[in-house]
């Protein structure tokens, strides 16, 4: 087993980052999602070396789900909540993604929305110190920070799990949450 980090969590390493100490633990009920199956991970952020670009499976859903700052995994405020890496759709083309389960029915296929993806929005401090660090972001075309709408929608990302003993379809356990903003209609 690895030891403490002497990098600091929420500063030098985004919160929601994995670290080599933290194995995922299997299927289980988990409060990020309401008590439904999700894959569970070990909790010792700062111990080991962080895994950039791994989120930590509970850390991202409560991230998404309570609207913490991936950086600091502080609450961000409806007035500093921006996103590095989300890009436009609409609701028809995430319906035909297979996402239309996760939005309202009543919603128009051409109402505009911000598709964040695993990503959280991030207080506004938070995304700059974080486009400045961090190489994959830095490396991003479209660098522009995009404030984050004041509704929005989750949608549970789902795998299949199964004992490894099984043969045939498994039941389906929550990895990650995917977060869409919701624009104002224009």
């Amino acid at each position: 087993m690895s030891g403490a980090s002497r990098l600091k969590v929420g500063r030098d390493v985004p919160w929601v980052t994995s670290w080599s100490e933290e194995a995922q633990t299997g299927v289980g009920r988990c409060p990020s999602v309401d008590g439904e199956l999700a894959i569970g991970q070990a909790e010792k952020a700062g111990v080991g070396r962080p895994l950039y670009s791994r989120n930590h499976l509970f850390r991202q859903r409560r991230s998404v789900r309570e609207l913490l700052c991936p950086m600091c995994g502080e609450p961000t405020p409806d007035d500093d909540r921006w996103s590095q890496t989300a890009s436009p759709t609409t609701a028809g083309a995430l319906r035909a993604r297979g996402f239309g389960y996760a939005l309202p029915v009543e919603m128009d296929d051409d109402q505009p929305l911000l598709n964040c993806g695993a990503i959280a929005p991030l207080h506004r401090a938070c995304a700059e110190a974080a486009l400045a660090r961090c190489p994959h972001l830095g490396g991003m075309g479209d660098r522009t920070l995009k404030r984050f709408p004041r509704a929005w929608v989750v949608i549970p990302l789902t795998v299949e799990a199964r004992p490894l003993a099984q043969r045939g379809p498994g039941i389906p356990v929550v990895s990650f949450l995917q977060l869409v903003g919701v624009e104002d209609a224009a």
